[in-house]
């Protein structure tokens, strides 16, 4: 008799939420017993049964949180037996830990969320979705993968050989970071424009002294440009976007260094490469450049060009 693959995933899923569920309710609590934590699940919508949460479930959960999100649940026995999260402050500096446990809360939400689906509305997300799985295991077993690419500087596509370092989401788009053997230097990928991938059983050497947290350290979004130096960039942001820097950083480096009734001046210590100088200008009049001279000049530039553009237009 063949297995159930409906009721298999149906299954993982569940089982997904409620490692998910589990986690938020410990994080938001601080401290919480487990007569605590089965209140709330015996009230939880995940909860379809309505039936209480075996001791036993619960701890095998712990364990399953842990190698799946490396996320610990500790236990204070001499507080009164009480759960919380051990490495906190991990979760809170970010990484793929962070990233994996928001798309299951957001999945988890959603199904919480059941009659109502039609009022919450997303961003169109680019295909390449499919790539993910197979370059995860080439990066996993350092293994060369053949891809067919279309890029937007070529008319037809391309195919060749990359050997993948790492990958990165930035604006909603999956791009792999990898060395291209061709030009024997790191190029970045888009997923969304490769038309075809196959895993090769050619090995590379993925050097031991590289990482990609730093590689992207001082740039901000996907380009990386060693024409760029890094260096201290300043911005003047004027009105309320000052409170949308405050709250959601462009980049971690970002320091406020000055602010008075109409604006705040912040200061970056990045690369201003192409992604950058794009993100400052969609802010219009908003945000003004204040140092380095050349990227000043730059806008200034791009300003003027636009203003002859729209003379006797409008």
């Amino acid at each position: 008799m063949k297995p159930n693959r409906k009721s298999s995933k149906e299954n993982t899923s569940a089982l997904f939420n409620r490692y998910v569920w589990l986690v938020e309710t410990i994080q938001r609590a601080g401290r919480i017993t487990f007569e605590e934590i089965n209140e709330k699940w015996i009230h939880s919508r995940l909860n379809y049964s309505g039936e209480d949460i075996p001791l036993r479930t619960f701890h095998n959960h712990r364990v399953a949180i842990e190698e799946m999100f490396d996320i610990n649940i500790e236990c204070d026995r001499r507080g009164g037996y009480v759960y919380y999260i051990e490495n906190e402050d991990d979760i809170r500096r970010g990484g793929i830990r962070t990233w994996m446990l928001n798309a299951f809360s957001v999945g988890n939400l959603l199904n919480e969320s059941k009659g109502v689906q039609d009022r919450i509305l997303f961003e169109n997300i680019p295909s390449g979705h499919q790539y993910l799985t197979p370059f995860l295991e080439s990066i996993k077993e350092n293994l060369t993968v053949e891809i067919t690419y279309q890029s937007f500087e070529r008319s037809k596509p391309t195919t060749f050989h990359i050997e993948p370092y790492c990958l990165k989401v930035f604006r909603q788009r999956w791009y792999v970071l990898a060395r291209s053997p061709n030009y024997d230097q790191l190029r970045i990928y888009s997923l969304d424009r490769i038309q075809q991938l196959e895993i090769t059983k050619s090995p590379f050497d993925y050097p031991d002294d590289f990482s990609p947290e730093n590689y992207f350290h001082n740039n901000y979004g996907i380009i990386v440009d060693s024409d760029y130096d890094t260096e201290i960039v300043e911005v003047k942001v004027f009105g309320n976007q000052r409170k949308y820097f405050e709250t959601l950083p462009l980049h971690h480096s970002q320091t406020l260094i000055a602010e008075d009734s109409d604006s705040a001046t912040f200061q970056f210590f990045v690369q201003p490469t192409f992604d950058f100088m794009k993100e400052l200008f969609s802010y219009g009049e908003e945000v003004e450049v204040i140092k380095p001279q050349w990227l000043r000049d730059e806008f200034a530039g791009k300003v003027k060009e636009m203003s002859e553009m729209y003379e006797g237009k409008v």
